[in-house]
């Protein structure tokens, strides 16, 4: 529906613990939520748990307790995590709900009846941590090429999806549209899976117990991909809510995933909505891994960064702003705390900070607090004028393309003009000529007004900055950047307060 704009996280697994990966996902999506809704959009914005499986019946036995229960009571982790990080979800979708159930279920009939879905015999090599079977072709010394770990070979019943029915379908669709997945190594690398051949895939499993239940046959449940999946849409209300949020926000705008989820986002969840009669999500966007210090995150090299401890040490808008700032999303980037603390210094505390600290700083010592008037304008004003304007524009731009680290670029450019304006316009010297007053002015109140656009700009990214920003300048806590973007709204009379430091100089140990 025109207007409306529809985003998600891939649902988490609740045999984890959320790490800077969970929070580096659901933050982007966070980020273009907010951004959307700014700019006057009826955003839906999905996170959520993938509760069943192997894995997590497993782990629940090991610990001596359910799998709900073991679900339960990781849940509240990824919730508190995301409430910490100032994450303005929507909704979140738990897949051991009744109404993920149904949905799920209705999906499996429908494609069974249609002749979509059949009844097999599966033997092949699995993988029980990444829950996929693999052919031995692809195995590596015998092992799983995705994370390097045994498989074993089994044989088991299953019904089985008839995915190789709609390979020249997908084909087809994805050579079409060129933004369907992003960014364009990730499409080559699906185009090539696609083209080498789908074979039929086997979707549900009788080994374990812990699942949904296949309708009608409930000795077999449906395996994790077929039910984590259609979370995208059991959301909104499918298939019951045809007037409500699924009419109004299906097909996706985007699915914000990991790379390493990619060709079950990109081949087999397209396959289950072509068979299913409905829309494609506009866009899949893979983005790349965080390594820390330069090696792999994993529990045995105990080296997993933990947000909430990050949260706690640093603030979370410079969490926010270094994990969207520091790589171009689609890459691999490299987590370390002396760039992290690089990044708090250089650009949150000497940029933004000085500039915001020396403004209001100004304008409460010469003119009492009160913002003055602008008079005529010079070539100088102009420019700056001219580079809020031409970065606003570009901000946009990359955010659409989510390119995260383009967009805050863009913001700082218009930060790093108006700490040259400063320099080059002086006001500690206007200041002592009672003839430049009315020059002292402008050059204050084009300050002011370019710390205004920024702190709209960057209130998506760092929301609890955006709003210190508008309570210094005196502004609505709901103003805007949609209807408040363009140059000049600041009104001359305001009071701007006084700005403390807003990201204090870490000093290095």
């Amino acid at each position: 529906m025109e207007n409306s704009f529809y985003i998600s996280t891939p649902i988490y697994y609740v045999n984890d613990v959320p790490h800077i990966g969970h929070a580096y996902t659901t933050l982007a999506c966070d980020a273009l939520a907010r951004y959307k809704r700014v700019r006057g959009y009826d955003v839906f914005f999905l996170t959520g748990t993938d509760e069943h499986g192997q894995k997590v019946e497993k782990a629940a036995l090991a610990n001596g307790e359910t799998p709900l229960e073991l679900a339960d009571r990781v849940v509240p982790r990824f919730q508190a995590l995301w409430e910490k990080l100032n994450v303005e979800n929507t909704d979140f979708i738990r897949t051991t709900q009744q109404r993920h159930q149904k949905g799920v279920q209705k999906m499996f009939l429908q494609l069974k009846e249609q002749g979509d879905i059949f009844l097999g015999t599966y033997e092949d090599w699995y993988c029980t941590p990444c829950e996929t079977f693999w052919t031995e072709t692809n195995l590596i010394d015998g092992c799983c090429p995705d994370c390097g770990r045994p498989t074993e070979k089994l044989q088991e019943e299953s019904y089985f999806f008839r995915m190789s029915k709609y390979q020249t379908q997908l084909l087809n669709h994805i050579e079409a549209n060129p933004d369907f997945i992003q960014p364009r190594s990730r499409r080559n690398e699906v185009l090539n899976f696609v083209r080498e051949g789908l074979r039929d895939l086997s979707i549900s499993r009788t080994s374990f117990s812990w699942g949904i239940k296949v309708p009608g046959d409930e000795k077999h449940v449906l395996y994790v991909w077929f039910d984590a999946l259609s979370n995208y849409i059991t959301a909104l209300g499918y298939p019951d809510d045809e007037k409500g949020n699924f009419a109004k926000f299906w097909p996706a705008d985007v699915h914000v995933i990991g790379k390493d989820i990619l060709r079950f986002h990109a081949v087999y969840w397209p396959t289950f909505l072509l068979a299913a009669g409905l829309p494609l999500p506009k866009k899949v966007f893979a983005h790349g891994w965080w390594t820390v210090e330069g090696k792999k995150m994993s529990k045995s090299l105990q080296n997993v960064v933990e947000p909430n401890m990050l949260v706690e040490k640093y603030g979370v808008d410079a969490i926010r702003y270094f994990l969207l700032r520091e790589v171009p999303f689609g890459l691999d980037g490299d987590f370390s705390h002396s760039s992290l603390i690089n990044r708090i210094n250089s650009d949150l505390a000497n940029d933004l900070g000085n500039l915001v600290s020396r403004s209001t700083a100004m304008v409460s010592k010469y003119f009492d607090s009160v913002l003055p008037a602008p008079q005529a304008s010079t070539e100088a004003d102009t420019a700056l004028i001219e580079v809020c304007r031409d970065r606003m524009d570009a901000v946009d731009q990359h955010m659409d393309a989510l390119a995260f680290n383009k967009a805050l670029a863009s913001i700082w450019e218009i930060i790093s003009a108006a700490n040259r304006y400063i320099d080059s316009n002086a006001p500690w010297t206007l200041a002592k000529d009672e003839n430049q007053h009315a020059r002292l002015g402008t050059v204050m109140y084009n300050l002011i007004e370019t710390i205004r656009l920024v702190g709209l700009c960057i209130e998506p990214f760092m929301p609890d900055t955006g709003a210190k920003i508008k309570d210094i300048l005196g502004l609505c806590a709901a103003e805007k950047l949609k209807n408040s973007g363009e140059w000049g709204l600041l009104k001359p009379g305001s009071h701007i307060c006084k700005a403390p430091p807003l990201f204090p100089r870490i000093e290095l140990d």
